[in-house]
């Protein structure tokens, strides 16, 4: 793409310094984001996470609470995002014995002037990070995969799906 046809970054101002976008003239919508992750390990971690034989407790229930915390605390970790009164915060870790390891999803919602992609995304990386930190006695090597948006939904761009 060449330079006179390249998008313009919203989250830079006129020097080239980052910025927060304003969004006060936005009007108002329902926004909604899916996102998707997996943590893949050893065959002795994922049994482990089953059968519930860590120290550290349950893995499953601890990464769903640590997703949701964190979705709700994203603008304090991504320092350009807006803070959003979210409305829904769904996480879903489920064992998959054919990675092995754990699917996570995340489904957030709002009313808003922004859209909550950054908040689902958020959500499946600590999760992620959640079950590594609580398994990483048993697997060291543990990998986060394919965290990715799935879908979203409002605003100027209306609702979008990951193509494939």
């Amino acid at each position: 793409m060449s330079a006179a046809r390249a998008p313009r970054l919203t989250h830079l101002g006129p020097g080239g310094e980052a910025r927060m976008v304003d969004i006060s003239a936005k009007p108002s919508s329902h926004r909604e984001a899916r996102a998707r992750g997996a943590v893949k390990m050893s065959l002795a971690a994922f049994e482990a996470i089953v059968g519930g034989n860590l120290p550290k407790g349950e893995v499953i229930a601890t990464a769903r609470i640590a997703g949701i915390q964190a979705a709700k605390r994203t603008s304090e970790l991504i320092p350009m995002c807006h803070p959003l009164a979210l409305t829904v915060v769904d996480v879903d870790c489920v064992p998959d014995r054919g990675l092995p390891g754990i699917r996570i999803e995340a489904h957030v919602r709002c009313e808003g002037k922004t859209g909550a992609e950054m908040e689902a995304l958020t959500a499946v990386a600590t999760a992620a990070l959640t079950v590594v930190d609580m398994a990483k006695s048993v697997d060291r090597w543990m990998t986060i995969d394919d965290v990715t948006l799935v879908s979203k939904r409002g605003g100027k761009s209306g609702a979008l799906r990951r193509p494939g």
